[in-house]
């Protein structure tokens, strides 16, 4: 069934997809991994994903529930991703190698970004119009009227991630 234009999109495949290509490439640049690996390792993570964000993906709020689809290594590793790699034989002393040892992953509805290190750029590698007939909602909420016109949004609010 195909979907109305501009309207909101339930499902989030092409955001799983960039998280999922941003990581495996990770692993790739490294050259220790096989393609077959890499496509195993990407299959496990989109499906992992997947089940993590199913009842945590609201595309009317995209950055409600950011916190918790937020993938994190911080000299500790996402229990995502080490979950993944353990289907391809990656230890976690593997992991810890191959992956940034600061890694912040944000997958949220519309937008991917990521940021290495903690001090880091934020840097988008998936964002799409999230844009809807105003009249299906009503009104615009504050922060839709502050971006429009804006090409490409502040980051400083995303940051809600607690240790």
């Amino acid at each position: 069934q195909s979907q109305r234009r501009g309207g909101p999109r339930a499902d989030m495949v092409p955001e799983i997809a960039a998280a999922v290509g941003f990581v495996s490439s990770l692993l790739r640049t490294r050259g220790c991994v096989s393609e077959q690996q890499l496509q195993v390792f990407s299959g496990a993570l989109r499906e992992a994903l997947a089940e993590h964000y199913k009842h945590h993906w609201f595309p009317e709020k995209p950055f409600k529930g950011s916190g918790y689809r937020c993938i994190r290594i911080n000299h500790k590793m996402d229990p995502i991703i080490s979950k993944a790699a353990s289907q391809i034989g990656l230890s976690l002393p593997q992991l810890y190698q191959l992956l940034p040892s600061e890694l912040t992953l944000w997958v949220d509805p519309y937008e991917v970004s990521y940021r290495i290190g903690e001090d880091g750029s934020i840097c988008v590698l998936y964002e799409a119009s999230a844009t809807k007939p105003v009249s299906s909602y009503g009104m615009l909420t504050c922060k839709n009227q502050m971006m429009l016109g804006r090409t490409s949004p502040s980051k400083n609010y995303i940051m809600t991630v607690s240790s």
